[in-house]
C-alpha cells in the first residue's frame, strides 16, 4: 500500500536558502516530472544523470531548474526518484509543490521515503534507524557511531548470529518431523557451545548500551554544591553566554537548567542545578529535591565549593556525595579570593582549582572531563547499541536464549528447544525488521523528518 503512489516532499530545511531540494519517489516520479520540465525529455534519460531546465506551469514560468534522474532500483528508495534544485524562495517551492501534487504526486509522511528504502530492501529496520540518527547528531562521536549503523555494520552482526541459530532451529524442526523414530539431529554439545557463544555476545552489546547511548545523547553532568559557591557562573563560563541568572542571593535557582557544550567531538549536557541546603521555602525545596533526583543520574558529578567552606566542610559533603556511587569531580571556584594557607590547604585532597567569575580554569576543567569521562578510548568503528527498541529486543533475546540453554542441560522435548530458538530469532528479528508491524513501523517513522 505504501508503493502504489508517487510521493513529493521538501527534503532542505524550509526557510529562505540559496536553493531548495524537492525529492519526488514513486512509479511515476519521473513522468510527472517531465509533464512540468522545459528541456530534455526525462522519461529519456539516463539514471544518476543531471538536468537543467525550466518547471513551468502551462505558459508561465515558475523556475530555473536543475532535475537530478535515479532510476529504480538504482536510488535510495529502490523507486524512480527525481530530485528537483530549485531557488530557495519559499514562493517558488511552494509553486513546485502544488504544481506536482496537482500532477498527481501526493505529500510525503515524515519518514516515508527511508520507510519505501526499508520495504523494497534497500535498508534493513536497524539502519534505516540509524539514518533518523545521523541526521541527529550533532557531534563527531554521535555521528561516527550512527553512520557505522547505517552502513550495516549492527546489521551484520546481528546477520551472523542469527545465521547460525538458524541452522540449529532446522536440525530441531527436522527432529520433530521424525519424533516416532527417536532421532537426534542437532547435536546437543555443539547447541550448547553456540548458545554460550550468543550469549556471551549478545551480553556484550547490551552492556555497550550504556556508552552508545551517552555517544549519541550527550554526556550528562550535573553542577552540583552549596547555594552561592558559583554554579550559575560555571555554567555560564563554560557556554560562554549568560544561560542561568547569577546573583549574590542564597536560592536564585530554584529548579534544573541545562544546556549542551561541544568538547573535542564528544556533547556534554551541563545541568545548573539548586543549591543543596535545607529551607523552609516550598519552590527552593522542591528544586533541592530535583537536585538530589538528577545526580543520581548523571555520568558525573561537578561538587562545587568556594573560599568560604574549608577542606573539612568539603570532605564532609563529599562523604555524602560518594553515597550516590556516581564519579565526582571536586571543584574549589573563586579561587583568586583564597590566600596561599586556604589554597595549600586544599591542594592536599584531589581537587580542581578555579574562579569562575573570572574564567580561570575552565579550559582545565574541559581536559579534566574529557580524561574523567574516557570516551576518546571508544572504538567507534566496533558495534554500541544506541536505542533502547534495541536494547530491549537484545534483552528478550538472552532470556530466550538462557531458557534454550536451561532446557539442554535439563533435558526437554524438541518441541520446546525449538519454541525458544524461535523465540530467539523472533527478537532478533524484531531489530532488523524481518519481524514487524505497522504499528511498530508508524511509531519508528513517524519521529523522521518529512522529507526523508
Amino acid at each position: 500500500m505504501y508503493n502504489q503512489d508517487t510521493i513529493i516532499a521538501l527534503s532542505t530545511p524550509p526557510g529562505s536558502g540559496a536553493i531548495g531540494v524537492i525529492r519526488l519517489s514513486g512509479p511515476d516520479a519521473i513522468t510527472l516530472t517531465n509533464e512540468v520540465f522545459a528541456g530534455k525529455d526525462l522519461t529519456q534519460q539516463a539514471s544518476h544523470t543531471l538536468h537543467f531546465g525550466l518547471v513551468k506551469d502551462g505558459d508561465i514560468l515558475i523556475d530555473e531548474v536543475v532535475a537530478g534522474l535515479y532510476v529504480a532500483p538504482k536510488s535510495y528508495t529502490k523507486e524512480n526518484v527525481v530530485e528537483i534544485s530549485c531557488h530557495g524562495s519559499n514562493y517558488i517551492i511552494q509553486q513546485i509543490l502544488n504544481l506536482l501534487i496537482k500532477k498527481g504526486a501526493r505529500p510525503a509522511k515524515p519518514g516515508e521515503f527511508t520507510l519505501r528504502a526499508f520495504l523494497n530492501g534497500g535498508l534493513d529496520l536497524s539502519q534505516a534507524e540509524a539514518v533518523a540518527d545521523l541526521i541527529a547528531s550533532d557531534s563527531k562521536a554521535s555521528h561516527d557511531v550512527a553512520l557505522q549503523q547505517m552502513r550495516g555494520g549492527f546489521s551484520n552482526e546481528l546477520k551472523g548470529l542469527r545465521e547460525q541459530l538458524i541452522h540449529f532451529a532446522s536440525m530441531i524442526e527436522l527432529e520433530l518431523d521424525f519424533a516416532e523414530e527417536d532421532v537426534e539431529f542437532a547435536n546437543r554439545d555443539q547447541l550448547k557451545a553456540l548458545i554460550l557463544r550468543l550469549i556471551t555476545h549478545i551480553s556484550r552489546l547490551i552492556s555497550s548500551f550504556e556508552m552508545g547511548n551517552v555517544l549519541k545523547n550527550g554526556v550528562p553532568i550535573v553542577i552540583a554544591g552549596k547555594p552561592n559557591v558559583g554554579k550559575s557562573t560555571l555554567l555560564n563560563a563554560l557556554l560562554n553566554e549568560d544561560r542561568a541568572i547569577v546573583s549574590d542571593i542564597a536560592g536564585t535557582t530554584r529548579d534544573t537548567i541545562e544546556d549542551e557544550l561541544n568538547i573535542n567531538g564528544i556533547i556534554f549536557r551541563f545541568i545548573d542545578t539548586a543549591g543543596i541546603r535545607d529551607t523552609a521555602d516550598i519552590i527552593e525545596a522542591k528544586g533541592v529535591e530535583r537536585t538530589l533526583e538528577r545526580m543520581k543520574q548523571a555520568k558525573l558529578i561537578l561538587y562545587m565549593v568556594d573560599a568560604l567552606q574549608t577542606p573539612d566542610e568539603l570532605d564532609e559533603q563529599l562523604t555524602d556525595l560518594k553515597k550516590i556511587d556516581i564519579p565526582y569531580l571536586a571543584i574549589v571556584n573563586k579561587a583568586d579570593l583564597f590566600t596561599d594557607e586556604q589554597k595549600a590547604e586544599f591542594a592536599k585532597k584531589e581537587v580542581l582549582f578555579l574562579s569562575a567569575k573570572e574564567n580561570v580554569g575552565v579550559e582545565e576543567l574541559k581536559t579534566a572531563l574529557l580524561a574523567k569521562v574516557n570516551l576518546h578510548s571508544i572504538n567507534t568503528s566496533e558495534t554500541l547499541v544506541t536505542n533502547i527498541r534495541h536494547l530491549e529486543a537484545l534483552k528478550q533475546t538472552e532470556n530466550a536464549l538462557a531458557n534454550v540453554l536451561n532446557n539442554i542441560d535439563n533435558p526437554v522435548t524438541s518441541d520446546f528447544l525449538a519454541m525458544d530458538i524461535k523465540q530467539a530469532l523472533h527478537y532478533l528479528g524484531e531489530i532488523t525488521g524481518e519481524v514487524t508491524t505497522d504499528d511498530l513501523l508508524e511509531n519508528i517513522f513517524t519521529k523522521f523528518c518529512i522529507g526523508k
